[in-house]
């Protein structure tokens, strides 16, 4: 792979070309493989760590494996992304390596014979998802002019959406034709295992059809093409320029921040505090570290040119846009993290009166977890085919909020519908929530970002999507278990009490909404 030259003129009046709609098809095809395996990951992960004998209180830490995979990688890939091109293109090696690895960890999953194995394999799956995701992200923002993005982001959560309903009805349907659902203690049921067989097939073949089927515009050729005056969005601040810090700013924000997370480290060991809180400690003392590094590599050069310094450069000098958009990600994603971990326990509570996970009665909670997020997903998936219109109609602020709230009622739906039919009528709302998350916040994104840095800045803005798992990961375990014996049993159980969290969080994400500024499209 070469990477890619610098700069050429702008030309104002050559304008990216529209693309077709089988076009714009075949270019987000591969999403349709990337979300069956994200959606076996999330409907059946919980499932096989407790086969394999995790307690409920170690579920999110044992999760942390896909958040700090994804804050690794993501920018990395975006990187280097950024600056490749080769015979395949800028992203399209991205989608070839990472597809080949995720389809070879969703075969070793469920085969899994100890809980290590899987925790271990969960960070080689999640890795592989995020090789293979994040360059579709950019990859929409590279091929179509301002005018398509809402198209093409939908179209990317269109096949999302029929990607999760297929994997997150598999382990049912398997069982329904007969398929066991059960198996002996410490041995993942064969529906699982076949869901997941058949899953990575799929995964690889669709990632294959976007490679092979789709072109991408040279580096030269984007930087050639023109401003683009089509932004249906016209959001506040648009391309900034932002002058990168000092590294006085580097050294002293590692300092205080490398505090910060010392003192707090120091305060979980002398207070005996629960162990999964090192995590957070640990890392803001990283954070803290890779500050003051960057800051002895920028003193001699203040534009140094290295990985580390590009991303913490660009991560302080976000557009405004984006930074508003962060913290509306981040709430979203705590509320998502929570409703993968809890749902599957929170459902085998209310409508099958079990925490028994080696069960026959937590086995068909479990199939029955993936009917219930196949819903969601057909619902975000139908929702995908209107949701840009919409957006022009209503303003893309006050529709994201709306699908935000409606996705807290979800969580709060959990709790009023009792039986298993039941429980389909809050996916609606959390489907709302799940379609406007991969759609809404993108399309304002891409309008607001420069061609040459779309990968990286699409990689810092999945930060606030891993960073709240980290953060989930690292304290809502140490939070149940101070609430087991007093508030939990007034709501009906941990598990039902953890989705209370995530509507809370969702709220919070739709009034974080209203400080972005997004003005409607005349």
């Amino acid at each position: 792979m070469a990477v890619s030259g610098g700069a050429t003129t702008t030309d104002d009046s050559i304008r990216k070309p529209e693309l077709n709609l089988f076009q714009i098809v075949n270019m987000s095809f591969g999403f349709f493989g990337i979300q069956i395996g994200f959606a076996l990951q999330n409907g059946n992960v919980s499932r096989i760590f407790q086969t394999l004998g995790a307690d409920m209180s170690t579920l999110p830490l044992l999760w942390l494996a896909g958040p700090i995979t994804g804050l690794i990688m993501q920018p990395i890939v975006g990187y280097f992304s950024d600056k490749t091109w080769g015979p395949l293109g800028r992203r399209r090696p991205y989608f070839l390596v990472g597809a080949i690895l995720t389809t070879l960890a969703l075969f070793i999953m469920p085969n899994s014979p100890w809980l290590w194995v899987a925790a271990g394999t969960l960070w080689i799956l999640d890795a592989s998802l995020n090789i293979t995701m994040e360059p579709f992200r950019a990859f929409v923002g590279d091929m179509l002019p301002s005018k398509q993005r809402p198209l093409g982001y939908s179209m990317q959560t269109i096949f999302i959406g029929a990607g999760a309903v297929l994997a997150s009805l598999a382990p049912f349907v398997f069982n329904a034709i007969g398929v066991s659902n059960e198996a002996p203690d410490g041995v993942i049921p064969d529906n699982v295992k076949w869901s997941f067989y058949i899953g990575g097939a799929a995964l690889f073949m669709a990632v294959m059809w976007t490679v092979f089927t789709t072109k991408e515009y040279s580096p030269d050729e984007l930087e050639k093409f023109g401003k683009d005056e089509d932004n249906i969005f016209e959001q506040e601040g648009g391309v900034e320029k932002a002058e990168r810090p000092s590294y006085t700013f580097f050294s002293k924000w590692g300092l205080l921040i490398t505090l910060i997370g010392t003192l707090f480290t120091a305060a979980v060991y002398f207070t005996n505090g629960d162990q999964q809180f090192y995590i957070l400690g640990g890392g803001l003392i990283l954070l803290g570290l890779l500050y003051l590094w960057n800051s002895s590599l920028v003193k001699s050069d203040k534009d140094a040119r290295n990985f580390l310094s590009d991303v913490l450069g660009d991560l302080t000098t976000m557009p405004s846009v984006m930074k508003r958009l962060a913290l509306v990600q981040f709430f979203s994603w705590v509320g998502l993290f929570i409703m993968w971990i809890y749902t599957t326990p929170a459902v085998a509570l209310q409508a099958w009166g079990t925490a028994d996970a080696t069960s026959a009665a937590y086995q068909d909670a479990g199939d029955w977890v993936g009917v219930m997020f196949a819903v969601q997903n057909g619902v975000a998936a139908v929702y995908a085919f209107i949701i840009a219109s919409i957006a022009r109609k209503v303003g893309t602020r006050s529709l994201h909020a709306f699908n935000l709230l409606a996705g807290a009622a979800g969580f709060v739906g959990y709790h009023l519908f009792g039986s298993q039919y039941g429980l389909l009528i809050p996916m609606v709302g959390l489907g709302m929530a799940w379609g406007s998350i991969l759609a809404l916040p993108y399309a304002i994104l891409a309008d607001a970002l420069p061609v040459r840095k779309m990968g990286i800045y699409m990689g810092i803005f999945n930060f606030f999507i891993v960073l709240p798992q980290i953060l989930v990961g690292g304290t809502m375990g140490p939070i149940l278990r101070s609430l087991e014996s007093n508030l939990a049993p007034m709501v009906g159980g941990v598990p039902l009490l953890a989705v209370l969290f995530g509507a809370a969080s969702f709220c919070a994400a739709a009034f974080a909404m209203s400080f972005v500024k997004v003005d409607r499209a005349a």
